[in-house]
């Protein structure tokens, strides 16, 4: 049995001390009776153990004659001579200052540190493990700031640990240096700036910490560092504690690193600290922080704030040059929808469309089109957009079908011999459908029809009426907005409208008008054209078309359409009346915004405000001669309707509702129920279909030129519709329609002209 004991115990010492030579354990210093003493260096000491063929290091604990903690065991006596000196050069201020009694937990992850660290130092060790105690030893202050393999001091190594406490500890105790860079040129404040803490840099700066601005190696200074990796915090606790945001590095300045990793919050913190980063030129191509943006929102921040737009770098380049040479379509539309200019040249003479053609990007192609760029411009070399598409596009016959439409519509300014301002004789009315976000497609007519008749919208029209977004773009001509104003105003509004779900919240429509009509200007502040915003007053049953005017209403004796039961609140004045309340009344849609107090959506009642408008001018007119004035009368020449696009027709299986008897009848009449509701809201809200068809009746029998302009759609566009592809595709279309219908459109502007 002894025999077999003592077989057990040499399998399990040998299979220990394969296992983990370098546990720290308990051992009997009896053990070591009789063993070769190679070494003793302070309370180390080193045996041999023949028996096990092995190498013991132990650490002798003065409060124990019999028990010692064994450092390691190894097989090979030159890794013995190997960390033997170590420890005991390296191990000595931790057992000196830890407290009695010592255990293995403690004393293994300082050996494990000192095995895997060769090259740190005691005070290395110190940070590594988190002895804040042991830092006070003097051979660990002798030690503050000796560097490691990669040239990094303790301070370096505290601050990449993101220890707040050492960190004080090594500055303010133990008067550690920050001005000694690593390897790679950083000093412990770059270290700092890659943690996601401020707390770092507040301890670093109250020392006024000396690397705070400089550059290491790679050409960054700690705030570049900062940006690039998105540290927000450590961004405003570098700017509160001197770092300056105007160093150039190897790529530009921190602005720059923030825009090209997309760091929203660090761009705004240095943009708020230093606002003239908006022009910074990074050092290589001479760029604005817009010439590095990736995405939407980063390019809004930078718009936001005023920044230029069309600036051109030192390689002649537009930020729209660059986002369209990198495919990226959301952003491009960011810069198109805040002005950016299509037809700037650029490298080579390139404008934005050779680049989108060169690409064959069908997306940014339609969207730099639709914004007006020029497919015929020459580049240094002589080609055109055209010239490329037809090498390289796939869908060259579609782009030069709109290229056409687009030139057509720029350059034919209609020329009236004998027009003579002030000798009209008869009225023109505009009127406009609502329809949410497809506003853009009355917004793309209108600007067709300004460049046809060479005129603004407000100067080709004595009446202009409008519904829902109709209403508010009606609204906009007369206060004398550009319609590209509007096209952009419209991309830009949704993204701030829209938000969440629906219904969505008012604040921010709302806010939107104000800031655009003012928050008091007067519905009468402005009185030509003459207007008329359509809503519903729903403070009743039946509810009543209501209009907003910027006139006073016809005055006249008759019948009113219902008998009142109850007495209503009197409705404002057109001299009281606020623009901006009228815009959110007439566009208070129903499921999506909240009424505007006692007002809902034009749409429900007069979606295509065409003959309540020409009924409010015959009562005008009546008006007007009851009152003996015949000589301000003025009747209809021309009217002109325009559509927010026509959803393509689409078969409906059953608009039945009935009582189910069973679960596949429920689900008839589930479906049934939903196809009927549609129906009926898009019946109650149709703009085209019956009631262009009246309208062009009533002005036939009238003797009123009446044109009527709405785009057949390939696909429904909601109300609501946020997707830029979406809505490019949808004033895409609207270009071709209007270049297939250019003949109506230049005998439309010779009439306007003429009245």
């Amino acid at each position: 049995m002894q025999f077999l004991g003592r077989i057990f115990d040499t399998v399990s010492s040998v299979s220990n001390l394969f296992s983990n030579p370098y546990r720290v354990r308990d051992v009997q210093l009896s053990e070591y009776n009789g063993k070769v003493l190679l070494r003793q260096e302070g309370r180390l000491v080193l045996y041999r153990n023949q028996q096990s063929q092995s190498w013991d290091c132990l650490l002798l604990c003065p409060e124990s004659s019999s028990v010692a903690l064994r450092l390691f065991q190894v097989s090979s006596e030159a890794d013995a001579m190997n960390w033997f000196p170590q420890y005991t050069l390296k191990l000595r201020p931790f057992y000196e200052m830890l407290r009695p009694p010592l255990k293995p937990e403690m004393l293994q992850p300082i050996v494990d540190c000192v095995r895997n660290h060769p090259d740190y130092s005691s005070a290395h060790v110190a940070v590594d493990i988190g002895l804040r105690d042991c830092l006070k030893h003097n051979y660990i202050l002798s030690q503050m700031n000796a560097r490691d393999a990669q040239g990094q001091t303790p301070l370096h190594l505290a601050c990449e640990r993101g220890d707040v406490g050492c960190v004080r500890e090594l500055l303010e105790e133990c008067q550690a240096r920050t001005d000694i860079k690593d390897k790679n040129g950083e000093t412990p404040m770059h270290c700092a700036a890659k943690q996601d803490s401020a707390l770092i840099i507040e301890v670093l700066c109250a020392q006024l910490c000396a690397g705070v601005n400089e550059l290491n190696a790679s050409g960054e200074t700690p705030m570049h560092i900062a940006c690039r990796l998105g540290r927000v915090e450590v961004v405003k606790g570098l700017l509160g504690g001197g770092a300056r945001c105007d160093i150039m590095g190897s790529n530009g300045y921190p602005i720059h690193a923030a825009m090209k990793f997309s760091e929203k919050s660090c761009a705004e913190a240095i943009l708020s600290s230093n606002p003239n980063q908006l022009l910074a030129e990074d050092p290589v191509y001479g760029g604005t922080p817009l010439h590095w943006v990736k995405t939407p929102e980063m390019s809004r921040i930078l718009l936001d704030r005023g920044c230029n737009v069309n600036y051109l770098s030192k390689t002649g380049e537009s930020p729209l040059h660059i986002l369209t040479k990198r495919g990226r379509f959301e952003a491009a539309m960011t810069l198109l929808t805040h002005g950016a200019d299509p037809n700037i040249k650029g490298q080579d003479g390139n404008t934005a469309l050779h680049l989108a053609m060169k690409l064959d990007h069908m997306d940014l192609i339609k969207a730099l089109m639709v914004f007006g760029a020029d497919v015929e411009v020459h580049n240094d070399v002589g080609e055109t957009p055209g010239l490329i598409a037809a090498r390289t596009s796939k869908g060259f016959d579609e782009i030069m079908y709109v290229a056409t439409a687009v030139t057509a519509m720029t350059r034919g300014f209609v020329e009236v011999d004998g027009l003579k301002t002030g000798s009209k004789k008869m009225d023109r009315l505009l009127c406009l459908d609502g329809g949410g976000i497809k506003g853009l497609v009355l917004i793309q007519m209108l600007i067709s029809l300004e460049k046809e008749a060479g005129r603004p919208i407000r100067e080709l029209f004595d009446w202009v009426s409008g519904t829902s977004t109709g209403g508010i773009l009606a609204l906009a001509i007369v206060h004398g907005k550009s319609m590209e104003y509007l096209r952009c105003l419209y991309f830009r509004m949704k993204e701030q409208v829209f938000k969440g779900s629906r219904p969505y919240e008012s604040g921010p429509l709302e806010e939107f008008l104000k800031n655009e009509f003012g928050e008091n200007t007067k519905m009468t502040d402005v009185t030509h054209p003459r207007v008329m915003v359509t809503s519903v007053l729903a403070d009743r049953h039946p509810g009543e078309l209501h209009l907003f005017r910027n006139f006073d209403p016809p005055v006249l004796q008759r019948d009113p359409p219902y008998t009142s039961t109850a007495t209503f609140q009197p409705l404002t004045v057109p001299q009281e009346q606020l623009v901006w309340r009228a815009a959110r009344s007439s566009g208070a849609a129903p499921t999506y915004f909240r009424p505007m107090g006692r007002f809902l959506d034009g749409g429900l009642l007069a979606n295509n405000p065409t003959l309540d408008a020409m009924t409010e001018i015959h009562q005008y007119n009546k008006a007007l001669r009851a009152q003996g004035r015949e000589a301000d009368v003025s009747r209809l020449g021309v009217v002109l309707s325009l559509g927010t696009g026509k959803p393509p027709q689409v078969a409906v299986n059953s608009v039945d509702v009935f009582r189910p008897s069973n679960p596949l009848e429920l689900a008839k009449t589930f479906v049934g129920a939903r196809e009927l509701g549609k129906m009926l809201v898009d019946c109650c809200t149709d703009s085209d279909g019956c009631a262009v068809d009246r309208a062009r009746a009533w002005c036939e029998m009238a003797d009123i030129n009446y044109h009527r302009l709405s785009p057949q759609l390939s696909q429904e566009v909601m109300l609501d519709e946020v997707s830029d592809a979406v809505l490019v595709d949808m004033l895409w279309e609207t270009q071709m329609y209007l270049y297939e219908h250019r003949d109506v459109i230049h005998t439309l502007c010779q009439q306007l002209l003429q009245l």
